[in-house]
């Protein structure tokens, strides 16, 4: 091949045809829910009045309210509009029962059939003047306002430690009427009718008898239509790829395949300086994992961590802050550095002073965690009373970082890109686009590109319009960009390994673009059917959430006949094969893939149990398993791939290695099914049967029976602590320790460490 001349397509352009046809159908439909998102979110009145005219409360207070909501961490303690942590009430539940309550007791008490009606008829009746831009209360609403004015100062000025937040969270007067302002807002939006339709702006949500609000028709219609999209699309499936198995993964049964002792494979100076990436990820999953644990221990003893308060240092909303932080943080820290060690073995070379920029790059990761993790404690402790939004606690779930921070991580990710793309930058030359150079320069794009789209949600805004826009980084950024950046280099990988044929991996990688995305992209609505979006929402994220499942049948039956065929390949090859631990984490990620995102997933994801079940422990059941499952599991070993490379012979441990994997799995199966599913399973029960409300109160969540069952998570937590943590930190810190001497130049001739035979006697 001449400097000029490029290698040609190595598929048929119907596959990039195709990929291009589901983005641009996906983002249209998603830039049309985001119109209909401004259009249609519940409005936040001007002024809220009394029938006398008195003013309750203002927009203003509303959204002062929602910035104390967030300033203060709430959302990492208990929920809004179902969406948030899971120790504290839902305050848009618990608001409108204790407040129907309330009114109904004004009426006449729960005794009178007439006060049951008249307290449904004041919270059905949508009293909001577009013209006057006033809402107006019921003299019952309003004094029903009044009081849990009182009750929600007592709840959060107490100056114990019993609800697991700070003593004297809040205390001033004027900041409680407007936090409370907030919570009645978000009630009335749940329950007053949306303008000619019988149900609320939330669709009914939350199920609460007092007020007559009941699963709408369209949470049970389209849940039965979800059933049968995907059982109707996994029979499709199943057929097509048993009549026609055109992925032909059997191609290399009969190749050759001779692997390098890690020990003679040459390193760049940017593939050592991974090493310090990788302890730091380390360390960073540590911490995430103890911090995992002191949530957890809330739920069994609020008051009393072993005998430490631990609340008064340590409060429930930072821990689970951090915690949701970390887990973003150490995992990105470890695809940050595969991309790094991967880019020159594609390319062949490496710049100079690639590795100085790799330095530079962990040197800004490690102020931005850092830096964040400590403004998220100053905010969330009041000590920054102002630009805490930028500075401080943002207050999203999975967006708590102040957007200083934010847009500092942005920027990061995008000087990763520069790393790789500089790297690259000969070999993209010689490729067509769609060939897999290409394709992993665009998924290493895309991830500061969607992760960027997280500015758009904002702390002044309609909460409605921020959650849309926040569950485009926690869906969109995290199910689908992320998932297609693992899926290229996973393939690169075994490409590389000499597993599969080029062309292979690449229809891979098209196939699971199309199928991941014909369903993911707009499948991101099964995150919102009950935020105050109108009923398409529930329709389009219910339908196209149902075909997420899809692939991840068929790549789990694929993942099976791939692992057979490696113990073939592997039993023929002329040496040892290195990376077995590295491959049965990435086996792993297809197991926790069907059952955490699939089967779990989807068990939400259908409205009708989505409608009784949000913000209970079916939640984090499935973001523990799709999480840690998936993304931590191929972090760890990514992690374990390039570790093996790094660290010498002499130094390595197959046996901390096998630890980790067994203690990993095992113990994240013990946190989801001994302690998890069951208490979701319990939660869901009582929501049905006693009332959401119920489910979700703190006298609920610390009776005997749950705290028992948090109780059985412990030994699952310290074996994935101990046995896996811990030898993932050892392995990294003997790579830092004891780092291979440099053996290469900075534009090594040679980099690729598998020789592949093919029957003819060829290497390729």
């Amino acid at each position: 091949m001449n400097g000029t001349e490029k290698r040609k397509l190595l598929i048929s352009k119907g596959w990039i045809q195709a990929v291009v046809i589901v983005f641009l159908f996906g983002f249209t439909v998603l830039g049309i829910l985001a119109y209909k998102t401004y259009t249609d979110e519940p409005p936040i009145p001007g002024k809220v009045v009394s029938p006398a005219g008195a003013v309750i409360f203002t927009r203003s207070d509303v959204k002062a309210g929602q910035g104390i909501f967030l300033q203060n961490g709430l959302m990492e303690y208990g929920t809004i509009f179902g969406h948030g942590a899971y120790l504290g009430p839902d305050f848009t539940a618990d608001y409108l029962h204790r407040a129907a309550l309330d009114v109904q007791d004004y009426y006449g008490g729960p005794a009178s059939d007439k006060a049951k009606q008249q307290t449904i008829d004041d919270f059905k009746t949508n009293r909001y003047d577009a013209a006057c831009d006033t809402l107006t209360y019921t003299a019952a609403q309003a004094k029903a306002f009044d009081d849990l004015v009182s009750y929600y100062g007592t709840f959060f000025s107490q100056p114990s430690t019993k609800s697991g937040l700070r003593p004297k969270a809040i205390s001033d007067p004027a900041q409680i009427r407007q936090l409370t302002a907030f919570f009645s807002w978000s009630a009335w939006a749940s329950s007053a009718l949306r303008p000619g339709l019988q149900y609320s702006y939330t669709n009914n949500w939350p199920p609460e008898p007092l007020v007559a609000n009941h699963a709408s028709a369209d949470a049970v219609v389209w849940s039965v239509i979800s059933l049968i999209a995907l059982l109707g699309g996994v029979g499709l499936l199943l057929a097509v790829f048993g009549r026609w198995n055109f992925l032909g993964w059997h191609g290399r049964e009969r190749t050759k395949i001779s692997f390098r002792a890690p020990g003679e494979v040459a390193l760049t100076p940017a593939q050592r300086a991974t090493a310090w990436f990788f302890l730091v990820m380390a360390v960073l999953f540590l911490l995430q994992a103890l911090l995992g644990g002191a949530s957890q221990h809330y739920r069994a003893d609020i008051s009393s961590f072993f005998g430490l308060d631990l609340a008064r240092v340590l409060p429930f909303n930072i821990a689970r802050t951090w915690h949701i932080q970390l887990a973003i943080f150490w995992v990105a820290t470890s695809f940050l550095a595969a991309g790094i060690f991967l880019a020159p073995m594609i390319a062949g070379r490496e710049p100079r002073r690639q590795g100085w920029l790799a330095y530079g790059l962990l040197g800004a990761l490690a102020i931005v965690v850092f830096g964040s993790l400590g403004g998220e404690y100053a905010g969330i402790e009041g000590w920054l009373r102002h630009n805490w939004q930028w500075f401080g606690d943002q207050g999203f779930e999975y967006l708590d970082l102040g957007r200083f921070w934010q847009i500092l991580l942005t920027i990061g990710l995008v000087f990763w890109v520069v790393i790789l793309y500089r790297g690259l930058s000969k070999r993209l030359k010689q490729e067509q686009v769609g060939n897999m150079p290409w394709l992993f320069f665009f998924s290493a794009l895309a991830i500061p590109a969607f992760y960027a789209v997280g500015l758009l949600a904002r702390p002044a805004e309609n909460f409605t319009t921020t959650d849309f826009w926040r569950f485009w980084v926690v869906h969109l950024w995290v199910e689908d960009f992320l998932e297609l950046f693992t899926t290229v280099m996973v393939a690169y990988l075994f490409v590389l390994l000499g597993v599969v044929h080029e062309r292979v991996a690449l229809t891979m990688i098209y196939l699971d673009v199309v199928l991941y995305s014909a369903g993911g992209v707009i499948g991101t609505m099964h995150h919102l059917y009950f935020s105050g979006e109108p009923a398409v929402h529930m329709a389009l994220g219910a339908f196209f959430s149902a075909a997420e499942v899809i692939p991840l049948t068929f790549l789990t039956l694929e993942a099976w006949s791939f692992l057979q065929l490696g113990a073939v390949q592997e039993a023929g090859a002329r040496t040892r094969f290195p990376h077995l631990w590295a491959v049965m984490f990435l086996a792993a990620v297809g197991f926790w893939n069907f059952l955490g995102a699939g089967i779990f997933g989807f068990l939400i994801n259908l409205p009708i149990v989505s409608y009784y079940e949000i913000g209970t422990a079916l939640t984090p059941n499935h973001g523990h398993a799709a999480m840690m499952g998936v993304y931590g599991m191929m972090a760890v070993g990514l992690a374990l791939f390039c570790l093996r490379y790094i660290v010498p012979e002499e130094r390595w441990s197959d046996r901390a290695a096998k630890i980790s994997f067994w203690s990993l799995n095992l113990g994240l199966a013990w946190m989801v099914f001994a302690s998890l599913f069951p208490l979701g399973i319990l939660q869901l029960y009582y929501s049905v049967n006693d009332g959401y409300f119920y489910a979700r109160s703190l006298k609920f969540l610390t009776d005997r029976t749950n705290v028992l069952i948090t109780w059985l998570r412990f030994p699952g937590d310290i074996l994935f602590i101990v046995g896996g943590v811990l030898p993932v930190l050892y392995l990294a810190w003997q790579a830092v320790r004891h780092m291979k001497p440099q053996v290469a130049l900075e534009e090594p001739k040679e980099i690729l460490f598998t020789e592949v035979v093919e029957p003819g006697g060829q290497a390729s």
